[in-house]
């Protein structure tokens, strides 16, 4: 089969200008934090110490009262 231009196409051709690519979007720097700012937030990581304190009493009575 032939392959047939496409209307953007022939709109591009006939005026004379080649198909210009979309202009980049720059980065937005408050969307750009990741994980370690994430956990550098103190009531995540009050969270985070009261869960891991639970599960190393709930070992510790396993391992030494059981």
């Amino acid at each position: 089969m032939l392959d047939t231009p496409q209307l953007a196409d022939q709109l591009n051709d006939e005026k004379g200008q080649a198909p210009q690519a979309p202009a980049p979007v720059p980065p937005n720097p408050d969307t750009q934090r990741g994980c370690l700012f994430a956990l550098s937030q103190p009531p995540l990581m009050i969270f985070l110490a009261v869960i891991g304190g639970l599960l190393l009493m709930a070992a510790l009575h396993d391992l030494l009262l059981l």
